[in-house]
């Protein structure tokens, strides 16, 4: 397969234009339904739905009588085990044991970066795929680990019982980490006999309101198996992200080694669902979803839509925008700086705030988190203890985010500003120099004027074209959140346009580049008069004033939603579940498809629709094929069900979560979400979101007829481990 090339990335005719057509596209996305029962309600009459919190329930809180009641078959202590330890969570995604033999299934997408680790000098294994033919060959991914969760323990009393002593909200904190810190060692000392393999999460759940305690044995020895070629695992590319109906076969297969080398034996792990899913099949999906703010306070969102999510928007459209301009003018410079991937991820990051944006602005979805604010408030108001302790917090929480924006524009002018991936160098450059001369004022001690100098000089380059992209959008950013009077706004442009003055700016200061900058700084002849060291000094004191105002807003806020959490968790009990923390959630829905302007999505699609949509949109666009499969390999049944959808509450975190049968079989590896489904970040509507799943089925095809890969298909059918093809070809 041919590297995605400026050709191919121009013929794919997929470029961001910018923040009004991305919106445009996804606003479009959305079932004209939506929009008209909006206009058409009587959006004070909306009331909040039992599940708007969602369904990422929680081990320790486990949903056993209601799966038991709602599904039909005993969901007891022991099922919950068996889910809990079957599952593990890599870096960024989820994945699960599949055989007795450590044997692991998740996304390719989720194993990209360690895909190139483990590349070899003259191989493109993103491109072309890799098979480990024995056990021998399986390569180690360094730097890499996978944790199972073995333990859980509630620890909401002790902590609380510690910290509601405390007389003040600093003596609080103090307290709170000392207690967290005491029972991280207590369990260390409990799982000692597993060694340096035990590490303790402290989970604070419902924004602080409960605290678990998650005992992990972490495996470092995980090697690579099978990874598919990048066109096949992300295919259809970032056009079809976040969409549906897909045609991915996301999947790659990992190994863990236990401590002496050999391959790991876990006591649970999920059998293989030969049989798949079929329209209303129930599946419960197991994994780590991210953050959500379905927890959040009215006035919190409504931050969110006006200043947060707006600014962040334009920042990843912006700054996606540089590095896709400089990998058109110098692919081969990109591909050796790996850019595909760091653009995969702001496009993935771009497309879900723009959702999220979407569906803060939607008035249906606001009216019935409304709705169940005022249920709460309704609540505490109506039990006296609640009301005297917690009575005050949504209003205090209001006037938080009040004041959060009178300074909302210093959010979006200074986002990410000394960001070492997407700031400009020569900015960077500037404020370290800034604090060295102010340093040298203060009359600091030798040894840390040095390191601050020897910080100033490390700060590498971006490529020329790259570094005024990010020096351009950053003088955009101030031109646009400023306004064009502000101080700052008029120091960045001195009345120039903001790429022309990117421009002056790096030729006039010697800080425009590492050379002349490290030779400024070791001669001594930097000084204050330099361009960008002037800027600098305009821009830090509001810079600073506005961190630490955020610092301390943020700090008040964290407070108000401890409480929050206490008194929801007091009020409703174990019935509403906590919002995403990266850590280890099960989520319960079946299998179906929906309306979507005007038709129907089908619950699940086939190997036809590869061919199909390869045949309309040809070589080298985000539909093209690896040559193996562009004549389909023999013995492919494209009838084969490869991708399909369901309600299962899923998030971000989620990507390579097992889909499995109430039996505990593996049907699915999650990886995706449809548009509409980016709404969850705040509110889960089943009836508009799915997310989106390998197929089991369309994996062992791919692995059978695809790739050749018979030890593991072997594997995962009879739980034998087959060192050799040669071995598994025998037995078969």
């Amino acid at each position: 397969m041919r590297s995605m090339t400026s050709d191919r990335l121009q013929t794919r005719g997929f470029r961001l234009a910018g923040l009004a057509a991305l919106a445009t596209v996804l606003m479009a996305a959305i079932p004209v339904t939506a929009h008209a029962q909006a206009g058409e309600a009587d959006l004070d009459a909306v009331r909040a739905g039992r599940f708007d919190f969602g369904k990422m329930w929680t081990f320790e809180y486990a949903p056993g009588d209601y799966f038991s009641e709602t599904y039909g078959f005993e969901a007891d202590d022991a099922w919950f085990e068996r889910a809990r330890l079957s599952v593990l969570r890599i870096p960024g995604c989820s994945a699960s044991f599949v055989s007795p033999n450590g044997l692991v299934a998740t996304n390719h997408h989720c194993v990209r970066g360690a895909v190139t680790r483990v590349t070899e000098e003259g191989e493109s294994l993103l491109d072309d795929g890799f098979y480990a033919a024995s056990l021998e060959q399986e390569r180690r991914i360094p730097r890499y680990y996978a944790d199972q969760l073995i333990a859980i323990e509630d620890v909401s009393d002790e902590v609380f019982s510690a910290t509601d002593l405390a007389a003040t909200e600093e003596e609080r904190e103090q307290v709170r980490e000392a207690k967290l810190e005491e029972i991280e060692a207590r369990l260390k000392g409990v799982y000692a006999e597993q060694g340096d393999s035990i590490w303790v999460q402290l989970v604070p759940l419902y924004h602080g309101g409960r605290y678990s305690a998650y005992v992990f044995h972490r495996f470092t020895d995980v090697r690579l198996v099978v990874a598919v070629e990048l066109q096949m695992g992300f295919f259809g590319g970032d056009a079809d992200n976040f969409t549906y109906p897909r045609y991915d076969l996301d999947f790659a297969f990992l190994r863990i080694y236990d401590g002496e080398g050999n391959p790991h034996r876990p006591e649970h792990y999920l059998g293989w669902g030969e049989q798949g899913v079929e329209l209303g099949s129930v599946v419960f999906v197991i994994g780590n979803p991210g953050s959500t703010n379905r927890l959040r306070t009215m006035t919190q969102l409504e931050f969110q839509r006006d200043v947060q999510v707006p600014a962040v928007v334009r920042f990843l459209d912006s700054r996606w925008n540089v590095l896709n301009d400089f990998y058109q003018a110098e692919p081969e410079a990109g591909e050796a700086m790996n850019l595909r991937n760091r653009m995969f991820g702001l496009s993935n990051s771009l497309k879900a705030s723009t959702g999220r944006l979407t569906a803060l602005r939607d008035p249906m979805i606001l009216a019935r988190k409304q709705d169940a604010e005022r249920q709460l408030i309704e609540a505490i108001g109506a039990d006296a203890t609640l009301s005297q302790q917690y009575g005050t917090l949504i209003d205090e929480m209001a006037e938080i985010q009040a004041a959060r924006r009178r300074i909302g524009g210093a959010y979006g002018a200074f986002l990410a500003l000394e960001s070492q991936a997407y700031g400009s160098a020569t900015l960077r450059r500037g404020l370290a120099a800034h604090a060295y001369f102010e340093a040298q004022a203060a009359g600091a001690p030798a040894d840390t004027i040095e390191a601050m100098k020897e910080r100033l000089a490390g700060i590498g380059d971006f490529p020329p074209q790259m570094e005024l992209g990010f020096l351009t959008a950053r003088f955009e950013d101030f031109q646009m959140h400023f306004g064009a009077a502000h101080e700052i706004t008029r120091a960045a442009l001195q009345g120039r346009e903001p790429a022309e003055a990117a421009a002056a700016l790096r030729e006039a200061s010697v800080l425009g580049d590492s050379e002349r900058a490290t030779e400024a700084v070791t001669s001594g002849s930097l000084t204050r008069d330099d361009p960008a060291v002037q800027l600098a000094a305009t821009l830090l004191p509001t810079y600073r004033e506005s961190q630490a105002a955020f610092r301390d807003y943020s700090r008040d806020e964290g407070r108000l939603e401890r409480d929050l959490g206490r008194v929801r968790f007091e009020v409703y009990g174990r019935s509403i579940p906590p919002d995403g923390t990266f850590s280890p959630r099960i989520t319960d829905g079946v299998v179906k498809g929906y309306e979507f302007n005007g038709t129907i999505a089908p619950p699940y699609t086939t190997f036809y629709g590869v061919y199909d949509l390869y045949s309309a949109h040809g070589p080298g666009t985000w539909w093209d094929l690896p040559d193996r499969w562009r004549t389909p390999p023999a013995g492919l049944d494209l009838s084969t069900p490869l991708n399909f959808c369901s309600t299962s509450d899923t998030y971000g975190g989620n990507s390579g979560s097992p889909a499995v049968t109430p039996e505990l079989e593996i049907v699915g590896l999650n990886f995706d979400r449809n548009i509409e489904g980016l709404s969850r970040d705040f509110i889960y509507l089943p009836e508009r979101g799915r997310n989106v799943m390998v197929d089991v089925r369309a994996i062992r095809a791919a692995l059978d007829h695809v790739y050749d890969a018979d030890r593991i298909v072997m594997e995962i059918e009879t739980g034998q481990l087959y060192e050799t093809e040669a071995a598994a070809d025998a037995a078969r």
